[in-house]
C-alpha cells in the first residue's frame, strides 16, 4: 500500500489483479498514479527490441514487468537530485524528510512536499539547519526564485531541456540526464555520468565508453539504463 498527497487529498495506491486501486480517483489523481507508477512506459515494444540484444535479454525477462518510477512533479524532483548531490543515499532521504517535515504540508498520513513558492519564501540559513550545505541551501533557494517555466519543459527537446536546466546554477549534466530520465521519462535519457549507472554498463559489456556505448539501446535508453541498475542493485 502506498499513501501520495495530491492536490491537498491523501490519495491510496493499493496492488489489485492486473493493476492497482486508487482512492480517490479521478483525472487529477489518475494523472499522477500513472506517471509514479510508471504506467507510460511501453514495455512490449522495448521486450521485443530486447530480444535481439544477446547480453541485455536475460536481463529483461528477469525483470519482466519492472516499470522505473517516475517524479509527478519537476520541483519536487529537482531539489531531491540536488539534495542527493554527493551524499550516501541515506543521508540524503533523511535531508529531505527534514525539509519536508519543515516546510511540507500534513495530509491525512502524509506529508506533501513544500512548494516552490514555499521554499522561495525560506531562507538558505533555515536550509543549512536542516543539514544541506550552504551551497546546497543557495542552489534550492535560486531554484525556487528562478523564473525558469518547470511544466514548460516538458515541450521542449531533450537538448534545450538540458540547457535550460543547467542554466541554472548548482543544476548540472547529472541532475538534467536525470530529470530527463525520472521526470519526464524521455526515452533516450541517458545519464551516462552517473557513478551507479557507469558501473552496471561494465559490469555487462566490458570496459567500453558508457556514453557512446547508450547508441547501441536506440531508442530505448532510459528503460535499458534502468534494467541494468535493477541487475547492478538486485542481489
Amino acid at each position: 500500500m502506498l499513501y501520495r498527497a495530491v492536490g491537498g487529498r491523501e490519495v491510496r495506491i493499493v496492488a489489485a489483479d492486473g493493476g492497482v486501486d486508487v482512492d480517490p480517483l479521478d483525472a487529477e489523481t489518475e494523472a499522477v498514479v500513472r506517471k509514479l507508477l510508471g504506467f507510460d512506459f511501453d514495455l512490449v515494444a522495448f521486450s521485443a527490441w530486447a530480444a535481439g540484444e544477446e547480453l541485455l535479454a536475460p536481463l529483461v525477462v528477469r525483470f519482466a514487468g519492472f516499470r522505473p518510477t517516475l517524479a509527478p512533479d519537476p520541483f519536487e524532483m529537482l531539489v531531491g537530485a540536488i539534495t542527493a548531490q554527493q551524499v550516501s543515499l541515506f543521508s540524503a532521504l533523511a535531508i529531505r524528510n527534514r525539509l519536508v517535515g519543515r516546510f511540507g504540508e500534513q495530509v491525512g498520513r502524509v506529508w506533501a512536499f513544500p512548494s516552490r513558492k514555499r521554499l522561495a519564501a525560506a531562507s538558505e540559513e533555515e536550509l543549512f539547519s536542516l543539514g544541506f550545505s550552504r551551497r546546497k541551501a543557495e542552489y534550492v533557494i535560486g531554484l525556487a526564485r528562478s523564473d525558469l517555466d518547470l511544466a514548460g519543459l516538458a515541450r521542449l527537446p531533450d537538448d534545450e531541456v538540458k540547457a535550460e536546466l543547467t542554466a541554472l546554477r548548482g543544476l548540472g549534466e547529472w541532475t538534467a540526464d536525470w530529470f530527463l530520465a525520472r521526470y519526464l521519462g524521455r526515452p533516450r535519457a541517458w545519464p551516462a555520468g552517473d557513478l551507479a549507472l557507469r558501473k552496471a554498463v561494465r559490469a555487462l559489456y566490458g570496459d567500453v565508453d558508457v556514453r557512446a556505448t547508450g547508441e547501441r539501446f536506440e531508442p530505448f535508453q532510459n528503460l535499458t539504463g534502468h534494467y541494468l541498475l535493477a541487475q547492478f542493485l538486485t542481489p
